[in-house]
């Protein structure tokens, strides 16, 4: 098992205004670990593309009834061979499996999102965890999976 080269950790309210924030945060952890990581700079724009697909789901969705107060925390870990990232929220559960994903030449309503992140990333687990919180976990290994 390797160990972990690098983690960090942002709380931030629940305001898409804050998204830059959040993206000039991740962007910063990850070009502070490019010299031990260089696979990561190729994945740089698609992760943080991923990043700010399950912060602003978070914060339109999950908390769309919550005040803005509400915070999401995010962790990212840096490995080696990959890099996950955790956003926790507070909203209801819900079933990401029920998206319908878009077909191809067809619009619709939202499920765009959801869509995008598997085709970004090499892994998109959605849980609920024992303390009331969702937890989007984000996986992207160095080689593909």
């Amino acid at each position: 098992m390797l160990s972990i080269v690098q983690r960090d950790h942002l709380t931030v309210k629940s305001e898409l205004k804050l998204l830059n924030q959040v993206q000039q945060w991740f962007e910063k952890f990850c070009r502070q670990n490019l010299s031990q990581i260089g696979w990561l700079e190729n994945q740089l724009y698609k992760l943080n593309l991923a990043l700010a697909e399950g912060f602003t789901n978070a914060v339109r969705h999950a908390h769309s009834a919550l005040p803005p107060e509400t915070m999401i925390e995010i962790e990212v870990c840096l490995w080696i061979d990959k890099l996950e990232m955790r956003i926790w929220d507070y909203g209801q559960p819900f079933n990401p499996d029920a998206i319908a994903e878009p077909k191809p030449g067809t619009l619709q309503v939202g499920g765009y999102g959801w869509f995008l992140l598997r085709r970004l990333t090499d892994r998109v687990v959605y849980e609920r965890g024992s303390d009331g919180r969702n937890c989007l976990v984000i996986v992207k290994y160095a080689t593909e999976k």
